[in-house]
Order: C-alpha cells, then structure tokens, then sequence
C-alpha cells in the first residue's frame, strides 16, 4: 500500500497550538469521507515537509488522534485511518450541499494511572497465545477448567511474587480472576457478611468502594495523611462500631495521593488487625513501578501466619487495561469461599490467556516488559514534573513520587473542581479531589496518570493546565 500526499486546509492563524489545527484538519476530513478507514497517512516526515512544519509538530498532531480513536498504528507498517471511528461520526462523505462539520476539539486527559497499552510485548504475547490455543491440553480438553484459574499460571506467579516482592505462597492459595476488580468483589464475599462493614482509605479508590458494596458490605472511611491510613483514626472507628469486619489498604502506593505506607504504620496495622480479628485487604495494584530507593516488601511478605491476609495484585497495570487478568492470594479457607462465589458468577477464567501470560512470565519477556516500561515511565514522570515546576510554580505543591504512575498535585488558593472544568472546556480531562471523597470534603487536588500520555501530550496538558488556571 502506498502512502499518498494529503490535502489538509490549516487555519492560517490557528487560535490553539499548530498540533491541534493539524489534528482537527485530519479529523474533520475523515469526517467528511475524503479520508476513507484504513487509509494509509503520509509518515510524519513526509508530512512535515509537506506542511512546512517540525516533524515534531506533526508527530503530536498524530499522537492526538491516535489517542481519540481516529487513526490506528501498525508497527513497521504505518498509520492508518480508523475503522471503529468514535461515536457519532459518519463513515462516508457527507452530501455536496450539507454544512462542514464543527471544527472539533479533540479531548485527552490525564487517567488514573492506567499504563500506555502502546508498549506491551505484543508480539511474544501473540506468540505465547497462539501456542496455548495449540496446544492438546485446550484443543482436546473436553470439561470446564479450575475455578481458582489454570495450575500453569498459578504456579509461575508463585515463583513470580517469591522473587519480586518476597511474598512466598504455594498455587493452593492463589486465585486468577478477570482484573482485580473481581478480586476486590470476591474478597468482599468472603469475609464480610451483608450490612458488615469494611474500613477504606480517604481520599480512595471508588471502585473498590464499588466492589464491596455490591457484595452486600458497607464502606467506612478512614482519613489518609502524609504516612498513608491512619491507625489511630482506623481503631477509634472500630471502637464506635463493632461491624468492621476488614480494612481495605493500597500502602505501596496509597491511592490516590501516591504515598508509601512506612515501616513503623504497616506492623501498628498488622499489630490491630491481628488483635482485632481484622481481615486485611491488600491491593498493591502497582507494584512493579519502583523508579527510586529500595524495593518495599508488601504487607503480605511479613504477615503472621494467623491473620487474614488478602493480597490482590494485577496484570493489567503491567501490560495493558484491556487485559483482564488479576490475582488473590488469600488463607485456605477464605480463598474456597472466594473461589465459590467466583464459579457462581464466571465458572472460570481465560484459559488461553493465563497459559499465555504464565509463558510470558516463564520464559523472562513479562520482567524484561517491565524494566523496559519502568525506564519509560520514570521519564515521563519527571518531564511531568518539571513542566508543573516550571509553568504552575507556587499555584500547585506535590511530592515526586518514588514510584507508580500518578502525581498527586495539590492546589493552592483555587478550586480543583472549577479548574477541571476549565481544562475541559479546553480539551484536557482530570481527576479532581471530589472524585475520590466518599464523606469528607473532597482534597484540592488532582490525580495526574501521566503513564498513557506521550511526550508531547504531557507538555500540552501542562499547558492547558497553565492557560486554565482559576485563581
């Protein structure tokens, strides 16, 4: 397929940054039909030239529409128009007498720390997949699988979890569930009868909050501060009502602020819980991204062994959201009533899939991914940092995170709620304070998931950021 010039009508004048008079061109002539799905896009240095513009310029402008669904990337073959175009638009030209389109706004945004899916190992996945769907034990198999997931993949995450985060376990205790999601619900499950009450972290993660009350518990929450969940707040609940049963923690990286659990606070909780008869519920959703310092050891590496521990982890923040795969590891007991549940919702996993990703663990492509992913993300973490330093100056505070894929950004003398919906209004989506209150007033701030955005994103939503401020 050859790639042909195109004939893009640009604002001379663009009132926005050249990028998005560029994209908003595309756009509009994909709209109108005289760029057909599956058209093949001059290369960005063919286009530049074209346009009289930087490579640069042009390589945003494409980063903009690939991230809106208008164009797809083929490595080594090019870009390409979108087949699956976003909602609403037509898929053919329009009537020689209708009106242009309205010229458009692309909008991107900042996420809550999902991973930029452009980087997973998608060939040595394809090549592990096709192999598991060849194999005899899926093309002859005749029953339904396991409940708690394939062995093959419950094995390599013990041997996975023992040298990574010093969790030691055996397949026995391990449950493989469609995203952690399920986890979150199937822990709920287990240990909290209906009306029972589970502890969470605020500000905190909503759909986790969602999880447990769909499973029939109600959510209490406990304030976060600078150490991550307070301990002290956490027991004084539980001395005004008896009907916490768990408490839900995310300390690696406490979501949303990005704070790390210390030392002194894990063993305070492990100390209450145990005293308590608490069940602990451990998310550590991020684990692999540590940029800085030493590894820490999740709570479930130094668990007594009499307390109920539920440790979840997931795949899908290491490769991609669309790639359901999470785990629980939990004590015998509790992990048969998860297991129970789960079969009376899902009988069982992805087969395929799991045997495919305990290869790709196996066989080191799943470490080498996230040493690769690491480096990636450890640069676009401090370009993020550096343009807020530069552009926000005293308007904002934050901590550079140690790790994780979020910035916590704290406002000063504004509110983050009138700001998100400025930046809306100009194209950049956010995550306010509000949307991780569950009773208290909601924190002045935002949660920055800078991993999926590129380079070039990063710096136009730190300037749009900039150009939107309320104060």
């Amino acid at each position: 397929m050859l790639r042909r010039p195109i004939a893009l009508e640009i604002e001379k004048s663009p009132r926005g940054p050249l990028f998005l008079a560029i994209a908003e061109a595309i756009a509009c002539d994909i709209a109108r039909g005289r760029l057909e799905a599956g058209t093949l896009l001059p290369g960005t240095r063919a286009l530049a030239r074209q346009l009289n513009v930087h490579r640069n310029t042009v390589d945003a402008a494409y980063q903009e529409l690939l991230t809106q669904g208008w164009l797809r990337a083929e490595p080594a073959r090019g870009t390409f128009v979108a087949e699956d175009l976003p909602q609403g638009m037509p898929l053919s030209g329009a009537e020689p007498n209708s009106s242009p389109p309205k010229p458009l706004r692309p909008t991107f945004g900042f996420t809550d720390g999902a991973p930029d899916p452009r980087l997973v190992p998608n060939n040595a996945l394809a090549r592990s997949f096709r192999r598991a769907l060849m194999s005899p034990a899926f093309r002859e198999g005749s029953d339904y699988g396991d409940a708690c997931g394939t062995l093959s993949l419950r094995q390599a995450l013990v041997s996975y979890l023992a040298s990574d985060r010093g969790v030691v376990a055996d397949p026995g205790r391990l449950l493989i569930t469609r995203g952690s999601q399920m986890a979150l619900f199937l822990a709920a499950k287990a240990v909290a009868e209906p009306g029972a009450i589970i502890a969470v972290e605020e500000p905190g993660y909503p759909l986790a909050w969602d999880a447990f009350r769909a499973a029939g518990a109600e959510v209490r929450g406990i304030p976060v501060d600078s150490g991550g969940l307070s301990i002290d707040e956490l027991e004084d609940a539980m001395g005004r009502d008896r009907r916490i049963r768990a408490v839900y923690v995310t300390p690696h990286h406490q979501y949303p602020t990005t704070v790390t659990m210390g030392a002194a606070r894990r063993m305070q909780l492990l100390e209450l819980a145990q005293r308590h008869g608490l069940t602990v519920i451990e998310d550590d959703y991020d684990h692999e991204y540590r940029f800085e310092g030493r590894p820490v050891l999740p709570l479930a590496a130094r668990v007594p062994a009499d307390l109920p521990l539920i440790y979840i982890g997931s795949l899908s923040k290491l490769l991609s959201p669309g790639i359901r795969l999470g785990y629980a590891l939990a004590p015998g007991s509790v992990l048969a009533r998860m297991a129970a549940a789960r079969a009376a919702i899902d009988r069982q996993g992805d087969a395929p899939l799991e045997a495919a990703l305990a290869e790709l663990i196996r066989e080191g492509d799943l470490g080498r991914h996230a040493r690769k992913a690491r480096r990636v993300y450890r640069t676009r973490r401090d370009l993020l940092a550096a343009a807020l330093s530069e552009m926000l100056g005293e308007r904002v505070r934050f901590d550079l995170p140690a790790g994780g894929l979020a910035i916590w950004l704290r406002v000063t003398d504004a509110s983050a709620q009138l700001w998100a919906e400025r930046a809306r209004k100009a194209g950049l989506a956010l995550l306010p304070g509000k949307h991780f209150a569950l009773g208290r007033p909601a924190p002045e701030g935002f949660r920055l998931g800078y991993a999926a955005l590129a380079e070039a994103q990063i710096s136009r939503a730190v300037d749009i950021l900039s150009q939107t401020w309320p104060g």
